[in-house]
């Protein structure tokens, strides 16, 4: 099916363009034209004040377009956590109440758990990759090869070293684009090269390793950081920590900007050291995303939401409430991050990290039509996958 929409301003290529009419076809972007070189007629010009209501398209969007947002670390949302609930009815769940947040593409991640959990969630993927599910491009295994002294909420009893059986699981070529987050201090760097051999995708965190035990994890391969500044070890004046290697580095840094996880200026200085082609933002979003739960069950204990921000009985930070509209204008309203380096952070980079870019993360020819409409105070008005309208304000 063949559909052309008219836009007033959207985001090709990480340039801004206006008068455009992107031409869609089964759900991809064939092309994008001017509306001056669509239209029929000499007199038609793309100055023309009437341009846009003398051209003959399907659809027309008044407002700003960008991407749709890719997310990497999502636990869960709707009131589900993926680890609780490792089923292909979990992952819709989860998929449909971050795409009313301009979500169009995600990773569920599995965080820390036991073994017949993460062959359950590998399978649950493998359906949701089998039915071409709109949403889901991969999986995030985020430990359980992780540090207890940085274990955050992760439960200490099943973090371990990685077996042979669970590397068998995250090779599978059944799954999509794995992510697998991984401590340097508990899996080697020849542990690592297995992984990126296998097209792996592997990101430190939950760690507390000094720096040269990180530089060799990079140098096996490792190409990504999770959720940086949290849960890992700091950058100071004599020993540059798992911080101060990601920010040297040319790995791309997820970043929570929820302003719980990190100070608003620590934020800043993440984004002006690593450019709009480092940070990737995330959520790292427990179920209370698009669910009406303030207090979820969480293994043995349980996580309540106050105001904007998730703990645990005894005040640890759980996840967040984040989603990846609000985390977009958080940039923009609150660090003076531009709106084109913002949608950049919130799809294309995650898109690139995760090897998906000609698909996903970008509006451009033979990628998903998988866009979200802003008004000028960036309220979102509407959300569209694989060329349809998912939410309309």
């Amino acid at each position: 099916m063949k559909k052309t929409i008219y836009v007033d301003s959207l985001l090709v290529n990480a340039e801004w363009k206006t008068q455009q009419v992107m031409i869609v076809e089964d759900g991809t972007i064939s092309d994008i034209v001017d509306a001056a070189k669509f239209a029929t007629g000499s007199e038609m010009t793309a100055n023309s004040k009437h341009l846009a209501s003398m051209v003959n398209v399907d659809e027309r969007i008044e407002g700003t377009v960008i991407p749709g947002y890719v997310d990497t670390q999502v636990n869960g949302g709707g009131g589900v956590m993926f680890n609780h609930a490792p089923t292909l009815e979990s992952l819709n769940i989860i998929a449909d109440a971050h795409a009313q947040f301009g979500t169009t593409s995600l990773f569920p991640t599995l965080i820390t758990d036991d073994f017949a959990t993460i062959c359950s969630a590998a399978d649950a993927i493998s359906q949701a990759i089998r039915l071409n599910h709109p949403s889901i491009m991969g999986v995030h295994f985020e430990g359980p090869h992780l540090s207890v002294a940085k274990k955050g909420v992760h439960k200490a009893a099943h973090i371990r070293s990685i077996s042979d059986e669970e590397l068998a699981v995250y090779t599978r070529k059944d799954i999509g684009q794995v992510i697998v987050t991984v401590a340097p201090e508990n899996v080697s760097p020849e542990v690592v090269q297995i992984l990126v051999k296998e097209n792996v995708i592997v990101a430190l965190g939950h760690s507390n390793a000094p720096y040269e035990v990180v530089q060799q994890a990079l140098d096996a391969g490792a190409t990504g950081f999770t959720h940086l500044f949290n849960a890992m070890s700091p950058l100071t004046s004599r020993e540059p920590g798992m911080v101060g290697a990601a920010l040297l580095s040319d790995a791309v840094c997820g970043l929570i900007v929820d302003h719980q996880h990190l100070h608003k200026k620590s934020a800043e200085l993440a984004c002006k050291v690593k450019g709009e082609e480092g940070i990737m933002l995330v959520t790292d979003a427990m179920a209370h995303v698009g669910g009406a739960q303030d207090t979820v069950a969480f293994f043995d204990t349980e996580i309540t939401r106050t105001g904007e921000k998730l703990t645990t009985p005894d005040g640890t930070l759980a996840g967040s409430c984040l989603d990846m509209h609000s985390a977009l204008r958080h940039c923009v309203n609150d660090l003076g991050i531009t709106l084109k380096s913002a949608s950049v952070m919130a799809s294309t980079t995650a898109s690139c990290f995760t090897r998906t870019q000609r698909n996903i993360g970008q509006l451009v020819t033979g990628a998903a039509a998988n866009f979200v409409v802003l008004d000028e105070q960036l309220h979102l008005k509407q959300v569209w996958q694989h060329g349809n309208i998912l939410k309309r304000a």
